[in-house]
């Protein structure tokens, strides 16, 4: 058989029956060996989703006449659907700000290999990270905003992440608001982090508004970038419970702890193709 990692084939459409045994029998007639299968089919939004692994055989047809095939099975349920090398690293372009805790974790899981990407750039509007990210042999690459020309700061910045080939845009704690155009451009391949606050605590130092609140819990959202601020489809969340022992500072050390684990299980779960979108939300089938 083929490499041990295959190929990742994702589908959605309409909700109706055959759908599993249509794709299996597909494969199976094609000598595709099917190592996971995930599906679920939603009873609000009429749609189903299905997520499957599976290695070529010696008698498998070449990839792309084997998508060719399969076109006419999706004509036939009226399919979403794409076939994802499951050997190949996602290029992960990385934008930051002054808060370096985000980018140093998922520096640190990619230089272990616990998170396989490829990081072609890092891009910011502030120098403060350029060591860190050179350290790791990465480019960095430093554009300051510019209240006055917006469009030109982010011209560099799509340029960069257009001649990097980025599957993956991931926001680690960059403190700009995007574009319109910029959030259309990047549509389904843009990752945001954040406190789970919003919309109660807006603006400058949110965990020191909670801590005036007295909250009981504290977290933070991984969603997919749209033009409504904060408001894309969700794909993960994590939570601590607090108390008022803690210190605004204690709130603040936690939140970016919460904030390092979410943000790496979100861009982990998009690189493997886990994450299908449903209309405002998400079908995350996590590993």
């Amino acid at each position: 058989m083929a490499d041990r990692k295959g190929w990742v084939l994702t589908v959605t459409c309409p909700d109706t029956v055959g759908i599993i045994s249509t794709v299996t029998g597909f494969l199976s007639q094609h000598e595709c060996f099917i190592t996971d299968a995930s599906q679920y089919g939603d009873p609000l939004s009429r749609r189903f989703f299905l997520r499957v692994v599976f290695l070529p055989g010696a008698m498998t047809p070449p990839i792309p006449e084997l998508e060719k095939l399969f076109t006419i099975v999706a004509a036939r349920f009226q399919m979403i659907w794409q076939m994802h090398d499951a050997s190949r690293k996602a290029k992960v372009v990385i934008l930051v700000s002054k808060f370096g805790h985000c980018l140093n974790d998922l520096l640190h899981r990619y230089q272990s290999g616990s998170l396989p990407i490829e990081i072609p750039a890092v891009i910011s509007n502030h120098p403060d990270m350029q060591g860190i990210v050179e350290w790791h042999g990465i480019p960095y690459h430093y554009f300051p905003a510019d209240k006055n020309d917006k469009a030109a700061q982010e011209a560099k910045v799509l340029e960069v992440i257009d001649r990097a080939g980025a599957d993956l845009v991931v926001l680690a704690r960059y403190m700009q608001i995007l574009s319109h155009d910029m959030c259309v451009r990047l549509q389904g391949r843009a990752i945001n982090i954040h406190h789970s606050f919003l919309p109660s605590f807006k603006g400058a130092k949110p965990y020191h508004q909670a801590h005036a609140r007295g909250v009981k819990i504290i977290g933070a959202t991984a969603h997919y970038v749209t033009a409504d601020l904060d408001e894309g489809p969700i794909i993960e969340q994590g939570v601590e419970r607090v108390d008022h022992t803690l210190t605004p500072e204690d709130l603040v050390a936690l939140g970016r702890d919460i904030e390092n684990v979410v943000l790496a299980r979100a861009v982990r779960w998009h690189t493997e193709h886990r994450v299908l979108l449903n209309g405002s939300r998400t079908v995350v089938f996590r590993g």
